[in-house]
């Protein structure tokens, strides 16, 4: 993958429903013709030309994506039970959030995140980081609807 992010953030994987401990951090990669996810023992969950992923976003936030035929279901923030993100995935988000913001110190800011009054007060803004995400994988060039 090519380490020249554009943009990077840590999203949680709803591998469940309804069980909240089975939704885990992922710190999730955008750069030029690459989208990768890690899980919190840094081992690659996904990795894919953006051009290829498509997905949709739910009208509660959730981003559903198609990466190679196995579908993802990413949200803004993990449930009360769900692990926190690991130590090496934070050092690796700082870390390419300071380059990124060494290279292009105006593109190192999070996207604008718009966000309802009730997102912000009931879900920390979770919806409006995923509405985030789905529009610059729309504007990489992943099939979004």
């Amino acid at each position: 993958m090519n380490t020249e992010a554009e943009h990077t953030g840590i999203v949680y994987w709803r591998r469940s429903l309804w069980n909240g401990a089975r939704c885990e951090p992922l710190l999730v990669t955008l750069g030029p013709g690459a989208l990768q996810a890690r899980d919190r023992a840094s081992a690659v969950v996904f990795q894919a030309d953006p051009r290829t992923v498509t997905g949709r976003l739910t009208r509660l936030g959730t981003l559903l994506l198609t990466v190679d035929g196995r579908r993802y279901d990413l949200v803004g923030r993990g449930g009360s039970m769900s692990p926190e993100p690991s130590a090496e995935q934070e050092r690796a988000l700082a870390d390419l959030t300071r380059r990124q913001a060494q290279r292009a110190p105006s593109a190192a800011q999070t996207p604008a995140v718009t966000s309802g009054a009730v997102d912000q007060l009931l879900n920390e803004g979770a919806a409006g980081r995923m509405r985030a995400w789905h529009r610059m994988l729309r504007t990489a060039g992943a099939a979004m609807r």
